[in-house]
């Protein structure tokens, strides 16, 4: 599970006493409170937030004044905002609050406004695309009532919102079957590439919207199962139902082209406020897909994590979520909404992906999808040595083999002991499992190291051929013996295994304790000295939590995004790892001062840099310009000169404290 970090140097008083003094400015409050009294949105403003959540964060150690908590219905109500923002002489800041889980206050902000994503994703709704690439679609005759489908081409270029659509609403009002045509750019029908359907103005009084799905054997099979013969034969596989598209639950824009084009099944245009648990629910259900990376706590929002990165046990094939993200729609510091892509206004694409919310607000993400999965096997096997551990790790992601391999890996450090937080007990995916300590070998240290992975199949597959698949792949690997733990379980459930793990903390009290978290990028020329450095003897007593650690592929993240790795070297293979240090401690005094937390995460990072190792904070945060231009290093001009063109008031993000307002770039 993956969140913000913990700052470890000393805070930075100055900037939050400026900004409270504003708030006790009963002169400024007065005027400012008046501009946005007056300011016309469809959403709501809050001007007494003092009382809700909004002044505290899931890292539980600050809290901030802003002066209001807007809650969006539009990404109208969002350009509107920063645009008062922008035209205010008070130095108004802007920060977009998503399901309020940073650590140490980045998207908190005092006597400025907080925009509550969460409440513009209730708004969003739903519509289809289709692509086709190759093959001819042939329409039914004009007497047929069945469904008429024809695609449109655009150049092999995306598709921007608005470019081409058809209104369902059109279709003849006698038609017990819908008939969909969708025109090329230059009004000629019939040919090979898309279209843009907008499901929400279906007939009323058409009785079925019957899409065909054309299956990869090359026939075409309606909605209700029946071949529909008259349709013709295509050789594209594209699989809609545009009766559950139209579902009122629906938040989700989805669009589907052919298994070829890069791996996906389609996209989704999604509401930078949506939490990816609403994403996932609503992708299945209603059509079949997922998202193909993932983070492990899916109570985040769409925006939130792209603007980190977005890292899970998907990464090492498909690469962060930032990886996975095709379009974006963004408003920017001077309230323009802008969209962009790899193509169209790249530098804010790049800019925005990984740029901790300093370029502008996501609004909207089109993100690639897969056919989802029916079923998992997920599997631990347990290593005593690092080398071992890491080894096999890698060589389950080797490129040419990935293809070959599990479909989600991961893995972390846990203690050699009968802690129940931090041990043995720690890596059982099944209660009625034990963890037989006898299976380690003597020489088994202090801590020990579990690979965690996972297979995706079908209902359809029997078991004999998963079981035949999962032996010949741990086949190569060289865990303890006897130390192998597995269960099947759902897709859905296998992605919220996180969630039943926050309903616990959160009936004991340990979710609403402190959180000083710390993530870490690390080059895998340096993950065995911190192994020593580190887990064998600053961490031998666990962290009350998680200690991840797993490889990931440098080629799988694109080096023009923000988001900032080791450097690394021709030695290291294209590798550096994750390592999170995820704490669950009691609240004091039933467990440790959250100060003593933040000392052992300080004396972690000590360690690191006295002995040279190369690494960077993941979700970094820090005070000082001089902090951050360490960070991002080489990348650190192209930041700024961003910056400079995209908020160059400094309004947006002020929780990050890389910037200030009152100084304009």
């Amino acid at each position: 599970m993956i969140a913000h970090l913990e700052r470890f140097l000393h805070k930075n008083n100055n900037v939050i006493e400026s900004n409270t003094e504003l708030n006790n400015n009963e002169e400024f409050n007065d005027d400012v409170l008046t501009q946005f009294q007056n300011v016309d949105i469809h959403g709501t403003v809050d001007f007494n937030p003092a009382a809700s959540s909004t002044i505290k964060d899931f890292g539980g150690m600050h809290s901030c004044k802003p002066l209001a908590v807007v809650k969006a219905a539009v990404s109208d109500d969002i350009a509107s905002i920063i645009k008062l923002a922008s035209n205010s002489h008070h130095h108004i800041t802007v920060a977009a609050r998503g399901n309020n889980h940073s650590i140490n206050g980045q998207a908190m902000v005092n006597g400025g406004v907080i925009v509550d994503m969460k409440s513009m994703a209730k708004n969003s709704k739903t519509h289809v695309v289709v692509f086709q690439e190759n093959g001819q679609t042939k329409s039914t005759s004009k007497n047929s009532k069945e469904n008429q489908v024809m695609v449109f081409q655009e150049s092999g270029h995306d598709m921007v919102n608005g470019e081409v659509f058809i209104d369902m609403k059109s279709t003849s009002k006698n038609s017990k079957k819908n008939q969909v045509m969708v025109f090329q750019e230059s009004g000629q029908t019939m040919v090979n590439d898309g279209g843009f359907i907008d499901m929400k103005s279906t007939s009323k009084n058409s009785k079925t919207t019957q899409v065909a799905v054309f299956k990869e054997s090359g026939q075409i099979m309606a909605n209700d199962g029946v071949l529909n013969e008259s349709l013709g034969s295509i050789t594209t596989p594209i699989f809609i139902d545009m009766t559950k598209s139209t579902s009122k639950n629906s938040k989700t824009q989805v669009s589907f082209f052919q298994k070829n084009g890069g791996g996906a099944a389609g996209y989704a245009d999604l509401c930078g406020g949506a939490m990816w648990s609403e994403v996932l629910k609503d992708c299945i259900e209603n059509y079949g897909l997922s998202p193909r990376s993932w983070t492990d706590y899916l109570d985040l929002t769409v925006g939130g994590t792209l603007s980190n990165a977005g890292v899970s046990g998907q990464a090492f094939r498909y690469g962060p979520q930032t990886e996975n993200v095709t379009e974006l729609e963004v408003v920017i510091g001077n309230g323009e909404t802008v969209i962009c892509s790899k193509t169209l206004n790249s530098d804010l694409y790049f800019g925005v992906l990984g740029g901790l919310g300093q370029f502008g607000i996501i609004t909207r993400a089109r993100i690639l999808l897969q056919h989802a999965p029916q079923m998992v096997r997920w599997l631990r096997v347990v290593y005593s040595e690092f080398n071992e551990f890491t080894k096999d790790a890698e060589s389950l992601m080797t490129p040419g083999i990935e293809a070959d391999s599990f479909d989600y890996i991961e893995g972390f450090m846990f203690v050699n002991s009968d802690d129940p937080v931090n041990g043995w007990a720690t890596v059982p995916l099944d209660r009625q499992q034990r963890f037989d300590p006898t299976r380690l070998p003597v020489s088994a240290g202090p801590v020990l190291y579990c690979l965690e992975v996972a297979l995706h199949y079908s209902n359809r597959d029997h078991w004999s051929k998963v079981d035949m698949v999962v032996d010949r792949l741990l086949k190569r690997l060289s865990f303890c013996d006897g130390l192998r733990f597995e269960v099947d379980l759902s897709y859905v459930d296998f992605l919220l295994r996180v969630k039943r793990a926050e309903q616990e903390a959160r009936d004991n009290g340990i979710w609403d304790a402190p959180h000083p978290w710390l993530n870490m990028f690390i080059s895998k020329n340096d993950i065995a000295r911190f192994d020593r450095l580190v887990f064998k003897k600053l961490l031998t007593g666990g962290v009350g939590g998680p200690i991840l650690v797993y490889p990931l592929l440098r080629h799988k993240w694109d080096a023009r995004t923000s988001v900032v790795l080791p450097k690394g070297d021709d030695r290291d293979g294209g590798i550096f790892y994750l390592v999170a240090l995820l704490r669950f401690s009691p609240p004091y005094p039933k467990g440790p001062p959250f100060e003593e937390l933040v000392a052992q995460n300080r004396e972690i990072l000590t360690t690191c840099i006295r002995n040279e190792l190369d690494f960077k904070l993941y979700l970094p945060h820090y005070e000082l310009e001089e902090e951050w231009k360490q960070h991002f290093e080489d990348k650190w001009d192209t930041f700024v000169e961003r910056k400079a063109k995209f908020d160059p008031k400094c309004i947006l993000a002020p929780g990050q404290l890389i910037f200030r307002r009152n100084n304009q770039l």
